[in-house]
């Protein structure tokens, strides 16, 4: 592929171009590896007869016994890494892996390949790969359980409600000869999922031992700023247990990237043209120009919607052919659609295709020409991740970063070497939060009797369980083999929770029929749907005619309207009990803080707002009840002599509140997370500081770890946020630098400038 850039500019013009660069490509380093005979063959006949170093550096640990973390980017063939120890324990002696990967579709993508290669064995090689995963009718359960597979491919879902509790009566053959247990994209198990996941690991560790079985843990994983740490993090395996396998040695060619600042709109408000026409537009010169093209989108409206405008696009340009060669990629669609589209992808049929995060992952399309990102991705590590699925062997492949006006995107068309040359985010993930981990108790606790010695798997594991028996959900019992801890209620504990979510129960939301459109957590119902609320769904708009906290149900109503609607609240925090104290920034002076909080949200009413200019056309009071949160936060009070300079400035309130937009905006340059999983509230006066205070906290009851991990990185979040601020060429504040989408308080008051002098005196020290 010619360099896109210059036949880009002809089309578009010049100007739109932030950063261009080559990334140079590699030639491929292998080398061979002793395999049993059947399976080399098997490899063979599949063009594979050496094996890249790195995936050779990988076998090698894992037949040493040790755990193992392969950290390389997509496409880097990480699944053959752990595949062929897995086949080689089959052949050997019946041994059995589990393989666990987030979404459904990776699951299926990979039993395919892992059964064509079981079949290229032959007869009698012991090798049987079986997918377990709701989409089983009970009869195909009951079938899979019968054949004995000796690789279960499955999600931790179904390892929570099917496998663990029915671990000794249906699945005994299975735990009691586990070797291997792959936990594929790694990465994807963080925050509230993640932190889930590794107490659900933790109940399979205890089962295992039940069955005197120890699997070795064989953890696949984008690039991340802590491999090793996340990884141990989620199986609940010592850190110093791993080998890290993280030095991609496989073959590419030259990628050539071009991030894409669309021009700002002459007259009206100044914003930015919009980046999802313009990755429309970028989209079709790939595709005629005859490269095959992947887009990534937000949403799934979004890749649709696009996808008709692309192919429209098209028919106006007389490429009736192309046109109909175009297509949609999301979740929502059915199994084998997503099937049918994945295979036109490696066939070369399609010619280009509109995605959300769903073709992320390890489902294989085989190699494409170019991708473009519409709109930036929101870390480095899904960047390149999306930018990965471009290449095919060491032909040249392009990458297009087209901006959103947000932070971040604008941050990165501002500071390249950060998306470039900055280190990878980390993964947070924290199974000891008090509200996740004690719904794992009372599941451990009915797969199989609790003891003290299970304190290994489980964290403050004695002063929960007796808070539990103490409550009537767990029943002590002091036997001859020690005390005993086992479930006292009725039913399955699994059931009672979700590996999604922490909340209090969730709304329904019912349109006028009673038909179900979708579900919220109390919290979200809130936000997005209280009385008058505009909301959107499959393409349709409805106002919400009523919110019913207790029933757990909205009314929806289809509307017309051409406004929208956003929450006011107001927001109060009070500090439980400081955790730590440290002195990141410049100035010694300021002390940071890390604390348990209870945020209390009041909602006052909600703005409608002109769906075509933004304009507030009226403001609606509510009276709905407070909500409290508990959870972790950090916070710092702004020093007497900056303080003075501020209100000096004539805006204190807007410096303090800006500024605390700007850094939650910036915490995905340091931990894999999204702003929405953020909060924060700035106040002249804390009563619990006496003066100026900024407030960060985690958005979810407990606390996720996200916090916690920024606490230690203040200092470069701080520095960060200064050059994003100092690079938005706006005047007085914008999307693109200090107003957030998620503010209570209409994004009223903020001070940009003074938010700058308030950063550079915490940052430089002055």
């Amino acid at each position: 592929m010619n360099d896109p850039q210059e036949w880009l500019g002809e089309a578009f013009g010049e100007g739109r171009v932030a950063d261009a660069r080559t990334l140079p490509g590699r030639a491929a380093e292998t080398r061979a590896v002793d395999l049993e005979p059947r399976l080399a063959s098997a490899l063979e006949d599949r063009g594979i007869t050496e094996l890249y170093a790195h995936q050779a550096d990988a076998v090698d640990a894992i037949r040493a016994g040790k755990d193992v973390v392969v950290a390389t980017p997509t496409a880097s063939g990480k699944s053959l890494a752990y595949t062929i120890p897995a086949f080689e324990n089959a052949m050997d002696h019946g041994g059995r892996t589990l393989y666990l990967g987030p979404q459904n579709a990776l699951v299926a993508d990979q039993a395919e390949s892992l059964s064509d290669l079981a079949h290229g064995l032959g007869f009698g090689s012991k090798v049987r790969v079986e997918t377990y995963t709701g989409r089983l009718s009970k009869a195909e359960k009951r079938d899979v359980r019968a054949s004995e597979p000796t690789v279960v491919l499955s999600n931790p879902d179904m390892l929570h409600y099917a496998l663990l509790p029915h671990a000794h009566r249906l699945w005994e053959w299975f735990f009691s000869t586990l070797d291997l247990v792959v936990v594929d994209e790694v990465h994807e198990y963080r925050g509230v999922f993640g932190s889930h996941v590794a107490l659900v690991l933790r109940r399979l560790a205890r089962v295992c031992e039940r069955f005197d079985a120890s699997p070795q843990f064989v953890c696949a994983s984008a690039t991340i700023g802590n491999p090793v740490e996340h990884a141990a993090t989620v199986t609940g395996r010592a850190a110093a247990d791993f080998a890290l396998v993280d030095d991609d040695r496989s073959e590419s060619g030259d990628t050539h990237w071009l991030l894409w600042n669309p021009p700002r709109q002459t007259g009206g408000d100044g914003r930015r043209r919009s980046n999802h026409v313009e990755s429309m537009e970028v989209f079709t010169e790939f595709v005629e120009r005859g490269h095959q093209t992947l887009v990534f989108t937000r949403s799934r409206q979004g890749a649709e919607q696009n996808a008709n405008r692309s192919r429209d696009r098209l028919r106006e340009r007389g490429e009736h052919d192309l046109a109909e060669r175009i297509a949609a990629y999301q979740a929502a669609l059915t199994h084998d659609r997503r099937r049918e589209l994945e295979a036109g992808l490696q066939s070369g049929d399609l010619r280009g295709v509109w995605s959300t995060s769903a073709l992320e992952l390890g489902v294989d399309v085989g190699g494409l020409d170019a991708v473009v990102l519409d709109g930036y991705p929101g870390t480095r590590m899904n960047t390149f991740q999306r930018a990965g699925r471009a290449g095919r062997g060491s032909a040249d492949s392009a990458v297009v970063l087209v901006a959103g006006e947000d932070q971040l995107d604008q941050y990165v068309m501002n500071n390249p070497e950060a998306l470039f040359d900055g280190p990878p985010e980390r993964a947070v993930a924290d199974p000891e939060n008090d509200q996740i981990l004690d719904p794992h108790l009372r599941s451990a606790a009915r797969e199989n009797w609790l003891k003290p010695g299970d304190s290994e798997h489980f964290p403050e594991f004695e002063a929960h369980v007796d808070a539990l028996a103490d409550a009537g959900e767990l029943e002590r019992r002091d036997t001859d083999y020690g005390t005993r801890w086992t479930y006292a209620g009725e039913g399955s504990p699994q059931h009672e929770m979700s590996l999604r979510s922490i909340d209090d129960g969730n709304v329904q939301l019912l349109d006028s029929s009673n038909t179900k459109l979708a579900e919220l957590s109390h919290a979200d119902a809130v936000r997005d749907a209280h009385p008058g609320a505009i909301y959107h769904h499959q393409g349709k708009t409805y106002e919400v005619s009523d919110l019913d906290l207790d029933a757990g149900v909205a009314r929806l109503q289809r509307t017309y309207a051409d406004h929208y609607t956003r929450v006011l609240t107001d927001k109060t925090i009070s500090v439980e009990a400081d955790l730590d104290t440290s002195t990141p920034f410049a100035r010694d002076d300021v002390t940071a803080r890390f604390a348990d909080i209870t945020l209390t949200t009041q909602v006052t009413g909600y703005e409608r707002r002109d769906a075509k200019r933004g304009e507030t056309v009226g403001t609606i009071p509510l009276d709905l009840p407070p909500r409290t949160l508990e959870t972790k936060a950090l916070y710092y009070a702004v020093p007497e002599d900056v303080a003075e300079a501020l209100v000096a400035g004539g805006d204190l309130p807007g410096a303090i509140h800006a500024a605390e937009h700007a850094m939650i905006s910036m915490f995905p340059t340091e931990l894999l997370c999204d702003r929405g999983d953020i909060g924060g509230v700035s106040t002249p006066r804390h009563p619990h500081t006496g003066e100026p205070t900024i407030f960060i906290y985690d958005g979810y009851p407990g606390g996720v770890g996200l916090v916690r991990e920024g606490y230690g990185s203040l200092g470069s979040l701080a520095a960060s946020t200064l050059d994003m601020l100092r690079g938005c060429d706006c005047e007085a504040g914008c999307p693109a630098c200090v107003q957030s989408p998620q503010c209570g308080n209409a994004n009223d008051p903020l001070d940009k400038n003074l938010a700058i002098t308030l950063l550079d005196a915490l940052v430089a020290g002055d």
